[in-house]
């Protein structure tokens, strides 16, 4: 009943257009992210400001749309004309991003402390160059008020932006950004000199001022104590993947199936057979000639069958 179902013309069509309308859906996301990257690394080129990968979004916006668009169009095109090349490099190097993402999930696990390190230094890079990156400035921004947190690892990370420095000058010195202060009034005016002359005082005393736990301790706590919240997220990165994975190996398959049972073009035959290539009638065949046909695109000794028909029609004669 399975070999039935999988040898129906539905089975084929249907995991066929499925890949391709998963591909197409992803080559679209992905153009669009690339969009948005775009954007966002001109206008940072055009304020000149932070060059390192982790500190820039817009980077990372282009990386992952780039990454995106080139699978998922490899994928679509090769669902699309049925080209089993096209199909293998999709579903391997999608296999390969998968493995990389569940590889950098159990490093995080394991290795839970050296990856807080590599994450305070480059929190600790973007907070040196905190005024100088818009798109930086409203990420930490944001992260600081949604989780209630400040710095890095603690609230003293802001002693190395040199507004913030104690040894320096002006209003800011020695003082933590508001988004670092806590509001008694959600949605009230926000004193944006709530963190003044902060970072010279010890925690305990700034228990009603502003935050002095770490983002990365704050983050790290949310996502333990919202399990569900955090495996869904996961879910939603790995599933569309596990997806397009299944969806590439049976559609694989299949072709493979089908072109075991029909004849392709098989130039190394032609050589053999010495025939031209004008001798073939490739009606049908497709873009690369990577369709099958039933009876194949190469005559198979044409001279034998003529013989052999006439043979029978001998020994009928008698």
């Amino acid at each position: 009943m399975a070999g039935t179902c999988r040898d129906s013309h539905f089975y084929y069509y249907g995991i066929k257009f499925a890949l391709s309308a998963y591909a197409t859906l992803f080559s679209i996301l992905g153009l669009l992210i690339l969009s948005v990257g775009i954007y966002a690394e001109v206008e940072r080129q055009r304020h000149k400001t932070l060059e390192g990968i982790f500190l820039a979004p817009a980077v990372l916006l282009l990386l992952l749309g780039v990454t995106v668009f080139l699978v998922s169009f490899v994928g679509m095109v090769g669902s699309l004309r049925d080209n089993r090349t096209l199909l293998k490099v999709f579903f391997w190097v999608l296999l390969l991003i998968f493995l990389t993402e569940l590889l950098l999930i159990f490093i995080e696990i394991i290795f839970e402390n050296k990856m807080n390190e590599v994450f305070h230094s480059n929190i600790q890079a973007g907070i040196r160059h905190y005024y100088d990156d818009l798109d930086f400035k409203n990420i930490l921004d944001f992260v600081q008020e949604k989780f209630s947190c400040c710095g890095g690892d603690e609230f003293r990370d802001w002693e190395v932006n040199q507004y913030h420095s104690c040894n320096g000058s002006g209003a800011l010195a020695c003082g933590v950004p508001h988004s670092c202060c806590i509001r008694r009034v959600p949605g009230g005016v926000v004193n944006t000199l709530c963190g003044y002359r902060t970072l010279d005082k010890e925690r305990l005393e700034l228990l009603g001022t502003i935050h002095v736990r770490g983002c990365i301790h704050a983050v790290g706590l949310w996502l333990k104590d919202n399990f569900e919240a955090t495996l869904a997220i996961v879910c939603s990165l790995l599933l569309p993947q596990v997806l397009g994975l299944a969806m590439a190996w049976l559609y694989w398959q299949q072709l493979n199936e089908i072109h075991s049972r029909l004849d392709s073009v098989d130039f190394r035959l032609l050589e053999t057979q010495d025939l031209s290539f004008a001798s073939l009638d490739l009606s049908g065949a497709g873009w690369c000639w990577c369709l099958p046909r039933e009876g194949g695109y190469i005559p198979v000794n044409p001279g034998n069958e003529e013989e052999e028909e006439e043979g029978a029609g001998g020994h009928s004669k008698v």
